[in-house]
This record gives C-alpha cells, sequence and structure tokens, in this order.
C-alpha cells in the first residue's frame, strides 16, 4: 500500500487529497485567494489531523506543477518540498492540466478532453488529452485560438476548466465543457501513483510555459538587484 498526500495550487481553489493506492483517504478544496501560503499548509495540516495521517505515514508528496498561476505554483511546490523533506519522502509532480482532465473524464478514461486554465493576462493555458495522454503539446494562447487548435488535434474533444467563466469568446463551446473547473488533489495523488514516480525533491520547479511578467520586463534582472550572468 502506498500513501500519497496530493496537492494542486495551480488555481485559486487548491486541491488537497490523501490516497492508500487508489482508496481516497480523505480529500478538500482550499480558498487560497488570500493568504495563499500559511493557509495552504494550515489546511494541509488540518485534512490529515482529521484523518489521523501523520507526515512519516507517507510514502511520498505529489504536487500538481502547473501551469497555473505563478504565485500558487511556486507556494504549492515550496509547501510540497518542504513536507516531503521534512518527513524524508520522495516528491514526485505531474501536470496540472493532466489531473484537470483526469478530473473530467472521471470513470470513462476513453473520452478525449481539453483541458483550459485562465492564465491571466488575456490568456489561456491548454492541453489536450485523448485516453489520458497528451496530444500535441501544453499550450498558452489567446482564448479565441483554443477552439480551433482543438479542432485540429482532437476534433471531438470535451472542454474543462475555468477559463469558460472569464472568457466570453469560448461561450460557443458552452455545450461542450464539461462541469469540472479546477485540478484536485486526488487527481494528482492518482496520476502521480501511475506515474514513473521520478524524485523531484532536488529538482522540481513550476511548469510556467510562458516567461513572468517580472522576466518580460527585466530581461537582464530586477533594477538594483544581482545582473544575470
Amino acid at each position: 500500500m502506498t500513501r500519497v498526500l496530493g496537492i494542486d495550487s495551480a488555481t485559486l481553489s487548491a486541491g488537497i487529497a490523501v490516497l492508500d493506492d487508489d482508496v481516497v483517504l480523505g480529500h478538500a478544496i482550499h480558498d487560497t485567494s488570500e493568504r495563499r501560503s500559511a493557509d495552504l499548509l494550515v489546511s494541509i495540516d488540518a485534512l490529515c489531523t482529521r484523518l489521523g495521517v501523520a507526515p512519516l505515514s507517507l510514502d511520498a508528496v505529489a504536487i500538481g506543477a502547473g501551469p497555473g498561476s505563478f504565485t500558487g505554483l511556486r507556494i504549492g511546490m515550496a509547501t510540497a518540498k518542504g513536507i516531503a523533506f521534512a518527513a524524508g519522502k520522495p516528491l514526485w509532480a505531474v501536470s496540472s492540466l493532466a489531473a484537470l482532465a483526469f478530473d473530467a473524464v472521471g470513470n470513462m478514461p476513453a473520452r478525449s478532453v481539453v483541458a483550459v486554465l485562465d492564465a491571466r493576462r488575456g490568456e489561456v493555458f491548454a492541453g489536450c488529452y485523448r485516453d489520458g495522454t497528451l496530444v500535441g503539446e501544453e499550450r498558452v494562447m489567446p482564448p479565441v485560438e483554443l477552439a480551433p487548435w482543438a479542432a485540429a488535434l482532437v476534433p471531438e474533444a470535451e472542454f474543462a476548466g475555468d477559463a469558460l467563466a472569464v472568457y466570453p469568446v469560448l461561450g460557443p463551446l458552452t455545450d461542450r465543457w464539461l462541469p469540472v473547473m479546477t485540478p484536485s488533489g486526488v487527481a494528482v495523488a492518482t496520476l502521480a501513483l501511475a506515474s514513473p514516480r521520478v524524485n523531484v525533491l532536488t529538482s522540481g520547479a513550476p511548469m510556467y510555459i510562458r516567461a513572468s511578467e517580472a522576466e518580460i520586463k527585466y530581461p537582464d534582472g530586477v533594477p538594483g538587484a544581482l545582473r544575470k550572468r
């Protein structure tokens, strides 16, 4: 039996769960819109306390590495690393879009789904999954490009994610939009258990896909700080 703590903080609704293999011991959703860093750890501790799960009883920690909110991903990765390091356990990472797609198809894995999250700045993060396998690459794009891009990959695909509520231009896809908005901790842990289980405790980093606003504005480093070599 492999016990895994799954965490995803790619969106404002962070998912947390503890699984024993395919058995969900418990899960929670945490609103990270305020006091993100402290409250996420408090919510994780509250869930584990309720379940009677001590950090040392975990076999691994799994994190949704993105793409998603830059701040959320950094805090989620740091939190997951801190728990794994303190417990002496491995850290496994999976795509947050893959976790969203997994949640969307439920017990019908043969369905094709495009996972779409609000990337802000007038863009969306998107990944097309057929039978649980990524088709092409995960991308960031203007929402107006989503439908033709998805049609070229998997014409019959359905959609899921929080982007529909943000961008009116996606309205024509409403009839094909599944009622799953954000990735869950259950999906992150489940996908991590089915993955090669590579330990990224020291090397893991959020998957942003695009450069941050600071990197765009200051390609040589923030004025007054150490310059890039």
